[in-house]
């Protein structure tokens, strides 16, 4: 083709219609939600795991209230698995939301056992695992209830962002708990209704 020469036209032009421009435009509104619904997931995620994290880092230990927070929620969302429609996955959902329940049970089992003993170790070490990941494992089984459309829109990739901003968190919360006499003092867990940590540092005596 010389310089002289029109260039030829398209032999197939992209031709766009007002049906295939509302599917593009529901297809973006959808990729919209569904980083919205990453977002709120993320804080709720985080909400629930900065407590705990930061009462085993300060007290080495958590609350029961925590833990029985914990198996309420579970419970109540092992119930909401039960009801969904048929066809729908529960199988994997509720063995994993009975999970606290189990250990509930083994706590029971085991509350009058030698402390050395090893079943009591892992039921311990359970009831750590619980006790960071079973309220976010629990709020993203009722996310994937409520919006169907969430774990279809959500890639891998920002899958595992959401695992490892919700771990950052809880890191880093840990790490709080454990140097809280560095910025609280005594006084500050007295006033808030928490019993005071063991090394944490008492509150300026103030001399006349």
């Amino acid at each position: 083709m010389s310089a002289s020469e029109p260039a030829a036209p398209d032999e197939h032009p992209e031709v766009v219609t007002p049906a295939t421009a509302a599917v593009a435009k529901r297809e973006v509104r959808r990729t919209d939600a569904g980083s919205r619904v990453t977002g709120v997931i993320v804080v709720g995620m985080s909400v629930a795991v900065w407590w705990p994290s930061f009462t085993l880092g300060a007290w080495g230990d958590f609350f029961f209230d925590q833990m029985l927070t914990i198996w309420a929620a579970a419970s109540g969302a092992f119930i909401a698995v039960l009801i969904q429609p048929r066809g729908q996955p529960r199988v994997g959902r509720a063995i994993a939301l009975l999970i606290p329940s189990l250990w509930l049970g083994l706590w029971f089992l085991t509350a009058d056992a030698d402390p050395d003993d090893w079943v009591v170790g892992v039921v311990s070490l359970l009831g750590i695992v619980i006790g960071i990941l079973a309220v976010p494992a629990t709020i993203w089984v009722l996310a994937r209830m409520i919006w169907p459309e969430f774990a279809e829109d959500i890639s891998w990739p920002r899958r595992f962002a959401v695992i490892g901003a919700v771990l950052l968190i809880a890191v880093a919360s840990f790490l709080l708990g454990v140097n809280q006499s560095k910025f609280l003092t005594c006084g500050d867990f007295t006033i808030s209704g928490n019993s005071e940590p063991h090394g944490c540092t008492p509150d300026p005596v103030d001399t006349p």
